[in-house]
C-alpha cells in the first residue's frame, strides 16, 4: 500500500479538533478523527511513529491504514466524518407487503372448524401451511396486524 502523507488545512485541523472536543458523535468517528489529527504532517519537521499512534489512540496498525485510506479516498473531511448509508439491509425482510396481505386476509376470514376465533399462533401455523412464508412467529404475526392496524377481537 502507497503511504501518503496526510497534510490538512487550517479549516480542515479545526473541523477535526471542533469535532473530537463538541457535540455527540459516536465513539468511532471521533476516534477516526483523533487517528487523522495524529497522522497529520502540516508544518512538522518530526512526526509521530505509526506505533506511537496505535498506542494513543487505540487503533490496530490494520486500522490505522484503513482509516488513512479512506480519509484519502474521501472527496471531503465532512464526508469522511459521516457514515455511509446501507443500499440494501442486512438481510432481506421475511415478511413483504403481500405476506401482510395474505395474513391480513386470513385473519378476516372464518377461523378454523373447532375454533371460535383466530389466535396469533393459528394464524402463524396457517401462513407457512399455505406458503406465504417459509417460517414465522405467532409475534410476528401480532405485530403485522398491530403494524396495519387489525386486531383479532
Amino acid at each position: 500500500m502507497e503511504n501518503k502523507v496526510i497534510q490538512l488545512s487550517a479549516e480542515e485541523r479545526e473541523a477535526l479538533e471542533k469535532f473530537t472536543k463538541t457535540g455527540v458523535h459516536s465513539a468511532m468517528l471521533i476516534r477516526r478523527a483523533r487517528v487523522i489529527l495524529a497522522l497529520d504532517r502540516t508544518g512538522k519537521t518530526e512526526h509521530l511513529r505509526i506505533n506511537r499512534i496505535c498506542e494513543e489512540t487505540g487503533v490496530s496498525r490494520e486500522a490505522l491504514n484503513t482509516i488513512r485510506k479512506d480519509f484519502l479516498a474521501a472527496e471531503s473531511t465532512a464526508a469522511f466524518l459521516t457514515r455511509k448509508k446501507r443500499e440494501t439491509p442486512p438481510v432481506a425482510p421475511k415478511v413483504t407487503g403481500e405476506v401482510e396481505a395474505h395474513i391480513v386476509a386470513l385473519a378476516c376470514s372464518e377461523p378454523p372448524i373447532g375454533y371460535a376465533r383466530w389466535t396469533l399462533k393459528l394464524l402463524a401455523e396457517k401462513s407457512m401451511e399455505l406458503h406465504f412464508v417459509d417460517s414465522i412467529s405467532g409475534t410476528h404475526v401480532g405485530r403485522v396486524l398491530k403494524k396495519l392496524g387489525h386486531s383479532l377481537t
